[in-house]
């Protein structure tokens, strides 16, 4: 699932902590919880889902529901959201995780997507890489010629004023 605007799914580590992730792949543990894709908890805790649950959808607002065998739907569960007031001031810790710093100030936390200026969960989509790697090959490739043109330059130079001071002599 994706998060179609602000907002961050809060996540349990082992230590205790909370680390915060906008990475929606998530997957069922042994023991029928949502997880991460590293086995980490999604906080609050979702599940257990059983093979009695079908048709499993998750709706904007982040509520869960399957079908049973006998047509009944039932909820599991409901995904919130997490907002910060500076999101630029969370410490990456690798793996698609961060960390709460002072910088990005005190969370706000349980949030029902949709409410409160955070975003809307988006089911069967994954949230895309802000990098077009193509324009950065060729921002790359430019800054590398801005470069040698620059190299160049001060070359030129230096043989130009190696040169007007022999002349001097």
């Amino acid at each position: 699932m994706s998060i179609s605007g602000k907002g961050f799914f809060k996540i349990a580590l082992p230590s205790g902590e909370m680390s915060f992730t906008r990475d929606g792949s998530f997957k069922l543990d042994p023991e029928g919880l949502l997880v991460t894709g590293q086995g980490y908890k999604i906080e609050p805790e979702i599940g257990p889902f059983t093979n009695e649950h079908h048709n499993i959808s998750i709706g904007e607002d982040g509520i869960i529901t399957a079908s049973l065998e006998n047509g009944d739907k039932v909820e599991l569960g409901q995904v919130t959201l997490t907002y910060f007031p500076n999101p630029a001031g969370l410490e990456p810790k690798g793996n698609n995780m961060y960390m709460r710093t002072e910088a990005s100030g005190e969370p706000i936390e349980d949030i029902i997507p949709g409410l409160e200026g955070v975003g809307t969960i988006q089911q069967g989509f994954l949230e895309g890489s802000n990098v077009v790697l193509v324009e950065e090959m060729m921002n790359l490739i430019g800054a590398q010629r801005a470069y040698e043109a620059n190299s160049k330059s001060v070359t030129t130079v230096d043989d130009m004023l190696q040169i007007a001071n022999q002349l001097k002599r």
